[in-house]
């Protein structure tokens, strides 16, 4: 690519690296924040956690605010709806006691519907922001700067709140937002006019991408299915406090940082759904050992998770990026999003009712099972026709709504 090329194509990267961080760090610290401020208001623990499934409710929806991506210009949504969320944070500093508890739920709603909308459009704009071989490692970097934003910015966001209050934190995280909307505006990129969608379109996502989305899944819903055994492993059959459970989480959050840093990397080397099939046996590797009653293997096991967990999210995000008619990336990448992510909710409740009942050994088997099966399905595809990587594999452009050509490959969590 020609040089005069390439550096816009650059300064688009760090503008998207930018972003992450900007709104990782205000999704996070207000996250947390309403679940305190709630509890404060004199809410109970029941009312603070519906806080966070006010957050979580919009990804059930993904597939349908998908399409609204598909249909809108991308670069535009993303920064309209930066601003509109920080002008409703603004409604915040009317809260005053526990009959303003719907103004802290109807913000992290907002937020909700927020992330899922923006996470599809920057799925959708990324591949034409940014050149093929960038979209790997972008996205690793994007995923190593929102889970280093989950370590910060909690404890920034609890500090603030504790000395200036609530108020105080939602217009920090409203000023990152407009600090988003900006880089947003910043960003160049050729979007290619919208298209009418054909039922065949939609049915012609290759099945490796389809395996890929899967191995991300699965590894996902385990991480949540086995979080009962796994405290269960560390508090009864090592002794340790409920405390040092904090310490593996840390240690898988840097894992995951280091994971996605090197996400980049393997994805130059290996097709996605290669790359995601290493992250599952990684990841799968990392939950054997966190479930053995042997400290030191259940702290490689926390690296090793948080390294192989990432490396299956941002290989799906990137075949999916890759493979994607442009017309449909809006939607798709919605719908991987909520393929990924919703299953969570059941698997954890699912996983610590379980454990309740039989003890940790038949979640660990059965989480074991399940990732053993995902990586067995997916591996007659990871030398499908078109997803090969070779070091010195020079990426094609997508081409997008060209028919023969469309969607060929030529992009990379948490």
């Amino acid at each position: 690519m020609p040089l005069n090329k390439q550096r816009p194509k650059n300064k688009n990267a760090a503008l998207f690296v930018g972003v992450s961080i900007a709104s990782g760090f205000g999704g996070s610290a207000m996250s947390l924040t309403a679940t305190v401020w709630v509890l404060a208001l004199g809410g109970s623990s029941e009312l603070a956690s519906l806080a966070g499934l006010c957050v979580y409710l919009p990804t059930l929806f993904g597939p349908l605010l998908g399409a609204v991506v598909d249909r809108v210009p991308r670069r535009r949504l993303l920064v309209w709806t930066s601003l509109v969320l920080a002008l409703g944070l603004f409604s915040l500093l009317l809260v005053r006691g526990r009959g303003d508890l719907w103004l802290l739920y109807a913000v992290m709603l907002a937020y909700g519907v927020n992330y899922v909308l923006n996470d599809a459009a920057e799925s959708a704009l990324l591949p034409s922001a940014v050149s093929p071989d960038q979209l790997g490692r972008l996205n690793g970097w994007r995923v190593s700067a929102q889970e280093s934003m989950k370590i910060i910015a909690p404890l920034a966001g609890a500090g603030l709140f504790a000395w200036q209050g609530g108020g105080a934190v939602a217009m920090i995280c409203a000023a990152a937002l407009v600090v988003s909307a900006v880089l947003y505006a910043l960003i160049r990129a050729d979007e290619p006019p919208r298209s009418r969608t054909t039922r065949a379109k939609l049915t012609k996502l290759p099945n490796a991408v389809k395996r890929t989305v899967m191995v991300a899944a699965t590894a996902v819903a385990m991480s949540g299915f086995v979080t009962a055994a796994q405290l269960e492993v560390v508090t009864v059959q090592l002794g340790r406090p409920a405390s040092f459970v904090g310490v593996l989480a840390s240690l898988q959050g840097a894992g995951a940082i280091v994971g996605g840093l090197l996400a980049g990397r393997g994805l130059d080397r290996l097709s996605e759904v290669r790359f995601g099939v290493l992250g599952g046996a990684l990841f799968t590797a990392g939950l054997v050992l966190r479930g053995l009653p042997w400290l030191p293997g259940v702290v490689a096991g926390a690296l090793l998770a948080g390294i192989g967990l990432p490396w299956t999210v941002v290989a799906a995000m990137t075949a999916v990026q890759r493979h994607t008619p442009d017309e449909l990336l809006g939607r798709i990448s919605a719908t991987a999003t909520t393929l990924t992510f919703a299953p969570l909710a059941a698997a954890i409740p699912a996983g610590a009712g379980l454990v309740a009942v039989a003890g940790t050994g038949p979640a660990l088997v059965i989480a074991s099972i399940l990732l053993l099966y995902a990586l067995r399905s997916a591996r007659p595809f990871v030398s499908a026709p078109g997803m090969e990587r070779g070091v010195d594999a020079v990426p094609q452009p997508v081409r997008v709504g060209s028919g023969e050509g469309a969607g060929r490959v030529p992009q990379d969590q948490t």
